[in-house]
């Protein structure tokens, strides 16, 4: 079953990464990007952002954040950035109304497709994300002890078993890890996403290959209003009425 969304005004989406801080503005087709690293803070990326979205028109914002959310406000500082992110008035800042949602969770949710489906974002880390009829989870499953005593998904797949083992060893692990997670989780398909994703030679049996551009799709669809998805139940109704 495939979600419906119903579009909303433009919408400023902020994706912000350990290398790079990306934007884009509903209806601009180029996106812009900026130098992050370790002294990009959070009242510093508000500050680049703003110059760099100069003649931009924009109602409200979202911010795809490289670490746990939780009601919309992140939990922990970045691992690979400055400090100042917790606690954070984004809103005040930007003086638009803004939602953050984990970076992971917002390219899963521009790379739904309807059911249930499960996103892992191969980059410095393990991102991951389950949608299932639409409602999206945010998910932490890079942290799940794997192998070795004291080792993670992470440690595997991320860019540290990239470095470690070789790009060879590197896939074989992330067709194992993909493979345990859809025994465990049960999704129908499996989008691997996330800078890594494009060093996958042959995708692992059902999988599909995502696009970093769709976390500029899931930052809009956080402002947009779902509607419920056609399934032939209306034209049933529909039928019964006229009897």
């Amino acid at each position: 079953m495939r979600a419906a969304f119903q579009k909303v005004n433009r919408v400023l989406v902020i994706d912000v990464g350990g290398t790079h801080v990306k934007v884009l503005v509903t209806g601009q087709s180029e996106e812009r990007r900026i130098p992050s690293g370790s002294k990009m803070t959070a009242a510093k990326m508000v500050r680049d952002v703003k110059h760099l979205a100069k003649g931009w028109q924009y109602d409200c914002v979202s911010i795809g954040y490289p670490g746990p959310v939780i009601h919309g406000h992140p939990v922990h500082e970045p691992y690979n950035l400055g400090g100042g992110w917790v606690g954070f008035n984004f809103g005040k800042a930007f003086d638009r109304p803004v939602k953050v949602i984990n970076d992971a969770a917002m390219q899963a949710l521009g790379s739904y497709q309807g059911g249930r489906m499960l996103f892992l974002g191969l980059g410095a880390g393990l991102g991951t994300a389950m949608i299932v009829d639409g409602i999206l989870d945010p998910m932490e499953l890079a942290h799940l002890p794997y192998k070795e005593h004291g080792r993670t998904f992470e440690d595997y797949v991320g860019v540290r078993g990239l470095k470690r083992f070789g790009k060879k060893n590197w896939r074989r692990s992330v067709a194992d890890v993909v493979e345990r997670l859809k025994k465990a989780l049960e999704p129908e398909c499996v989008v691997l996403g996330g800078g890594n994703a494009r060093l996958i030679k042959d995708l692992p049996p059902g999988t599909r290959m995502g696009d970093n551009r769709n976390a500029f799709v899931g930052s809009s669809r956080l402002w947009e209003k779902k509607t419920k998805p056609f399934d032939g139940s209306e034209k049933k109704s529909a039928a019964k009425k006229r009897r």
